[in-house]
């Protein structure tokens, strides 16, 4: 029984280099996909994100079923992860080059055809968000940016921002 829990089937050194592999192309596959697949998640996406997850399980854990051969990857993925996050995302370029940058995706009470075509964000979609942020349509809005995590931010344009307490008095 021990055995079948700690012998593992292939190689610790195979066992990293696959996991590092396949997390790293994740990260490109996810940036060639666009930033609207972690912000913006309709019911295909999320299907997709699933069985994404289902379809490279053996490319990192390989012919190795074993109980430490899986927590080895897993290991090996959130060590990944944290180098990422802690060295290389302070850069300003680095982090451009893997998340993309800021896409201004409506101006002025009007939507940015080309912006939301470029982003795969269809304007149903953003309608809600608009509404959770305080706007009754693009109409009322000075600019709609989707940032690179997938967030969508609203400014509205002057005359349509809720009045605050300071406003109320200066009144």
């Amino acid at each position: 029984m021990w055995n079948d829990l700690t012998h593992l089937d292939i190689s610790l050194l195979d066992k990293i280099i696959r996991t590092v592999v396949v997390y790293a192309a994740l990260i490109v596959l996810l940036r060639v996909a666009g930033k609207r697949d972690l912000a913006q998640l309709n019911s295909f996406d999320l299907i997709v994100m699933l069985l994404l997850s289902n379809v490279v399980q053996n490319a990192i854990i390989g012919p190795d079923n074993s109980l430490l051969g899986g927590l080895v990857g897993a290991t090996v993925l959130i060590a990944a992860n944290a180098f990422l996050v802690r060295v290389v995302r302070p850069s300003r370029r680095v982090t451009e080059y893997l998340e993309g940058s800021t896409t201004l995706i409506a101006r002025d009470g009007h939507w940015l055809p080309d912006a939301l075509r470029h982003v795969g964000v269809r304007r149903n979609d953003l309608e809600g968000t608009l509404r959770r942020q305080n706007a009754t349509s693009v109409k009322s809005v000075r600019e709609v940016k989707l940032e690179p995590g997938g967030a969508v931010v609203v400014e509205l344009m002057p005359e349509f921002e809720t009045a605050t307490k300071g406003d109320v008095a200066i009144v």
